[in-house]
């Protein structure tokens, strides 16, 4: 069976996520020809909206997503046959925890780093929950055994991994900085501006490059409102939520609690 691609993707403009979603179609077309158990990347809230827009256009197939926990941010998605029942399907993902006798604390970007540093692509590895003196990572069970094995420094410190159950996995840390600030308007590229304390011209660059996401969408237009609660990242720069609108000064503009992520 071959599915016509280009009328499920006729209504998503992002080249990026496009290539995301002919994966998705890729998978469908297994699961409905070879009646195979099939799994996603790691997707983001976003990607995965996509992917449920057209995944719930196929009646012959079930599906679910697991991240390790209810809350996580990324997950992979489970495609099977529609006979089959969810609990006698094999889960793809499983879990690690990384210790060792840390001199500083070791950040989400050393981790991340030191397993890409292994040949891994970022879409096998899921969200990284960092403790006081651990981390917890969700990834692939078929890069598993690989991390476990070659995995043994990270930000030039000794490591020891060890596989964990799903069940294991708690909430990390998660670190940030708390800023006011005051904007004369909640345009996504002045506050972009504001927070970071780069040019208006700078951030008119990030959105041509195509690298600000709102709420995990990418957003092309500089003038696109922004508002509380939501979670703003800028290749390059970072990422921040606007945790509380205070609403405007007596001259008229506008107050922000931001929180800045590190």
């Amino acid at each position: 069976m071959f599915l016509n691609k280009a009328k499920y993707l006729e209504y998503i403009r992002d080249p990026e996520q496009i290539i995301v979603m002919r994966k998705i179609l890729d998978k469908i077309e297994k699961v409905l020809k070879n009646h195979e158990v099939v799994y996603s990347d790691f997707l983001d809230p976003y990607q995965r909206r996509l992917s449920y827009s057209i995944l719930n256009r196929f009646s012959d197939l079930n599906y679910f997503e697991e991240g390790g926990l209810e809350e996580a941010e990324r997950k992979s998605i489970i495609i099977y046959p529609f006979y089959l029942n969810k609990e006698d399907i094999e889960n793809p993902i499983g879990s690690i925890e990384i210790t060792g006798n840390f001199r500083r604390r070791l950040s989400h970007r050393d981790y991340l780093g030191s397993i890409l540093g292994l040949g891994i692509k970022r879409e096998k590895i899921g969200d990284i929950y960092l403790h006081d003196d651990f981390a917890q990572i969700v990834l692939h069970r078929d890069i598993l055994d690989f991390v476990k094995l070659h995995l043994n420094k990270v930000g030039n410190q000794n490591v020891y991994v060890e596989e964990i159950s799903l069940d294991e996995i708690k909430q990390g840390v998660t670190e940030y900085i708390e800023k006011n600030i005051t904007v004369s308007s909640l345009r996504v590229d002045n506050v972009i501006s504001t927070v970071y304390n780069i040019s208006r011209s700078k951030c008119l660059m990030y959105f041509n490059q195509n690298r600000v996401k709102v709420n995990w969408e990418p957003i092309r237009q500089p003038f696109h409102l922004a508002d509380e609660t939501d979670l703003i990242s800028v290749k390059g720069e970072g990422r921040f939520l606007i945790y509380k609108n205070l609403g405007k000064t007596k001259k008229g503009r506008h107050k922000l609690i931001i929180k800045i992520y590190v």
